[in-house]
């Protein structure tokens, strides 16, 4: 047999901190050591932050898996799984654990973490008192859940309103128990503490506070709970979450130099030179850390130390918090409290709840409590850490990066000032710089590319918003270039402008023609690719290709926007948001007849119709098209709606008829089939009741004609629109728009919305297109010829017998 010759490093402890010194080893020097894993769980490891969501039901414990048991194997690691390590033999270096297994090493990390502290209270072995802490703890509080109804938390801190929030979502009623007066004392100053509970407590929990507890009551198993001062409360349930305490006892025994923690220098090495210690179970410099950003750090330190590089020191951390308390985002770093050498500025709405305050010394913050709005928490964490000099921009400080310079509506920009080595994510230790390189190294497009590559935003999730923005403004830089290197799908190695270019330039006008022509690795294609293509090639061929409605969502086979009931809704087409009264008669005598359970108005000024039998909708169209009714593409990548305001007909504010011109601008583009949906408006007056400002395209009149804007967005992320130009007459209006919709439809890939397209093309390109007088009637010329085609009512196409399968329930005969 033939021996190994690497050097031997055993682990003890396949948490988060021992676990990260691995990868980050593995990074540096993967060849370097045989590697040995004791963990006391039956798991990989997994992220422990994440318990909370588990216990409230929101992930599944696969969710919050870091590595699985096929990591450990990839990479050569002998995972012991529900192995605890009873003793540590120097003289030997050897360990030895319970079930009798012996590992020897010549490197050992131990990264044991901590325990959860247990108070000393009469009855506090009685079945029902259990902790927070690991996989095993969450599956009791589930178990209980089930059965019993009244829990009692111990310990009003972020573990405790964790467990008090899972609990109260499994049904139980919650009661938290604190000693302090306010909660996360160690996190947060009084006010926040105090918007805090009175949050959670319109949630439903109930709060004892200046409760001390002195005793667990019951028989067989935990009944209540009785107070210093007497008094008691019923308990089915009780969570100790006081606190955590380093897990120290077999380092002790191993004659460890131990005080709070196991003793480390700045390599995180032990008193022992063979032995290393990184997380919760260690003090450096006479600290012990609590939060997952310091053990990240230390990580890092002694993976390079044991990679025999021995250039890196941990010199401590200046931590922050960063957290989701329930759905609540707070954020807290270094003195937030001040004494009589600092300023406070403070910032209060608790109607809005949220709250600000900043502590400064000499024109340097020195500590921060956010709640509720957390977005600039990064920036200020950066100022304390690197002592930056605010005198500047005092007077705008509280309110922000974005006002240091530019309008406020631009995250991108503000995260991207941060240094490379500003924390993103606290939970896993990721810096700006980490994220960036990843970014640009690796080609990553989407948050979950990021997340699988750095973890960041993988835990809490309350530093999303920060890493979409740092992904948006890295991808948006370099869109024009890096797009190349992005495939289409995993069929194929071709990016969309490829797939796009070659249709036209090779005459492709089938799929099968374009996936033989690109060399797709599947004879058939994919979900992905199909429905890309698909459009492709129904944009360049409007005249001759057949539009596969396989290839196609559910909601565009059927003509009508699937509900979470499997049942339709129904939205005819109101051009401008115009009706009349026959058209208002219509629309009731069809809901009456096929018995519509529910109708509304919808923000596009339509009215939907809830609640539809697929097999209804046929002849529901029939007698809506039989009423003058054309489909209103609710449902498709397509044209939706214009919305307009009333317009100088009746509005004295209004400066252009804006219900003709929408109605006009509906006529056009209606049926058209778009990369993705595409809303219009048209506002009489810059006052923008129409909110011509947020849409895909929207006209804003001014007294001497028309402003067009483009590239907004109302949804989730909103984005205010580029004005594009100005003209003077409504045939201009509708030229100007027929050619921009040719042009996105033309250039955007398949479900890109004109917000990210404007961004990733730029706003001077399409300016280019739209002003050059040639282009721009060749753009609206091929725009009207695919209309041809697109304005065939499908709805009235379907009301008289096509596609009677789509609609067609299948029976199945005994």
């Amino acid at each position: 047999m033939k021996l190994s010759m690497k050097e031997k490093l055993v682990l003890i402890g396949n948490g988060m901190a021992g676990i990260r010194v691995i990868e980050e080893l593995l990074k540096l020097k993967p060849d370097l050591y045989d590697i040995t894993v004791f963990g006391n769980e039956p798991y990989g490891n997994y992220n422990r932050i994440m318990l909370s969501p588990v216990l409230a039901g929101e992930k599944t414990i696969d969710d919050i898996m870091l590595n699985t048991e096929q990591w450990y194997a990839d990479n050569g690691i002998k995972l012991n799984k529900d192995s605890r390590v009873e003793q540590i033999d120097r003289i030997k270096c050897e360990v030895v654990a319970r079930d009798g297994q012996r590992a020897a090493y010549d490197r050992l990390l131990i990264a044991t973490g901590s325990l959860p502290f247990i108070l000393p209270l009469p009855g506090v072995d009685k079945p029902g008192v259990i902790s927070f802490r690991d996989i095993a703890d969450v599956d009791s509080m589930l178990v209980a859940a089930k059965t019993f109804k009244n829990a009692l938390v111990i310990g009003g801190g972020l573990l405790g309103l964790e467990a008090a929030n899972g609990l109260m979502k499994q049904g139980m009623t919650v009661s938290v128990v604190h000693l302090p007066d306010t909660l996360m004392e160690r996190q947060l100053d009084r006010p926040a503490a105090k918007m805090l509970q009175s949050s959670l407590e319109e949630r439903g929990l109930n709060f004892l506070m200046k409760h001390s507890t002195a005793e667990i009551l019951g028989e067989d198993r935990v009944s209540g709970v009785r107070f210093n001062d007497g008094s008691e409360i019923v308990a089915d349930l009780v969570v100790m979450a006081v606190g955590i305490k380093p897990n120290i006892e077999l380092a002790q025994t191993s004659g460890l130099h131990c005080e709070r923690g196991i003793v480390v220098n700045d390599t995180l090495q032990t008193f022992d030179p063979k032995i290393y210690a990184v997380g919760e179970c260690v003090q450096h410099r006479g600290v012990a850390y609590g939060l997952v950003a310091p053990l990240f750090e230390q990580a890092k330190v002694c993976a390079n130390h044991l990679a025999n590089y021995g250039i890196a020191r941990y010199e401590g951390t200046v931590t922050s918090t960063k957290l989701k308390v329930t759905g609540i985002e707070l954020f807290s770093a270094g003195d937030f409290i001040g004494d009589e050498n600092s300023e406070e500025i403070v910032f209060q709405d608790v109607a809005n709840g949220t709250y600000k305050k900043l502590i400064l010394e000499g024109n340097c913050v020195k500590g921060a409590v956010l709640y509720g709005n957390t977005v600039d928490g990064s920036w200020y964490f950066q100022l304390i850490k690197d002592g930056t000099d605010v005198s500047a921009y005092r007077d705008t400080l509280l309110f922000g990066q974005a006002h240091l310079g530019d309008s406020g509506h631009n995250p991108e920009t503000r995260v991207a000032n941060l240094p490379n080595d500003a924390e993103i994510c606290g939970c896993n230790g990721v810096c700006k710089g980490d994220i960036v390189n990843a970014i640009s190294e690796k080609k990553l497009f989407t948050l979950e590319e990021v997340r699988a590559h750095t973890k960041a935003s993988s835990s809490c999730g309350s530093c999303t918003g920060l890493v979409e923005s740092l992904l948006a403004y890295t991808v948006g830089g370099e869109y024009s270039a890096t797009p190349k290197t992005r495939p289409l799908c995993t069929c194929t190695d071709a990016t969309h402008d490829d797939v796009r270019k070659g249709i036209l330039q090779y005459q492709l006008k089938t799929m099968p023609a374009v996936r033989d022509s690109f060399e797709w690795r599947s004879e058939d294609g994919c979900a992905a690719c199909r429905n890309s293509l698909n459009y492709y090639l129904l944009c360049a061929w409007p005249t001759q290709y057949a539009d596969d409605a396989q290839s196609r969502f559910i909601n565009e086979r059927a003509h009508g926007n699937i509900q979470k009931d499997g049942t339709y809704s129904v939205v005819p087409r109101m051009f401008g948001g115009m009706c009349t009264p026959d058209q208002l008669r219509t629309i009731a005598n069809v809901a009456d007849k096929y018995k519509v359970p529910e109708m509304k108005v919808t923000g596009g000024q339509r009215i939907d119709m809830f609640g539809i039998a697929k097999e209804q909708l046929p002849a529901m169209w029939k007698d809506l098209t039989d009423g003058g009714f054309v489909s209103g593409h609710a449902y498709g990548k397509a044209m939706r709606t214009v919305k307009t305001c009333a317009g100088d007909t009746w509005c004295r504010f209004g400066t252009q008829n804006s219900t003709r011109l929408g109605v006009k601008l509906e006529q056009l583009t209606w049926g058209s089939w778009m990369p993705h949906k595409f809303k219009l408006a048209v506002s009489g007056c810059p006052r923008n009741c129409a909110e011509a400002t947020i849409k895909d395209i929207g006209i804003v009149c001014v007294d001497s004609g028309y402003e067009l804007h483009v590239g907004g967005n109302g949804g989730i992320k909103v984005r205010v629109t580029d004005l594009l130009c100005k003209v003077e007459t409504e045939e201009q209006v509708l030229e100007y728009t027929g050619a921009y919709c040719q042009l996105y439809r033309e250039d955007a890939h398949y479900l890109e919305r004109t917000a990210p397209w404007v961004e990733r093309v730029g706003l001077a390109k399409i300016k280019a297109a739209i002003e050059d007088e040639t282009q721009r009637k060749a753009l609206l010329e091929r725009f009207l010829i695919s209309q041809k085609a697109a304005q065939i009512d499908p709805w009235t196409e379907r009301a008289h017998g096509a596609e009677a399968n789509e609609f067609t329930p299948i029976t199945v005969s005994a």
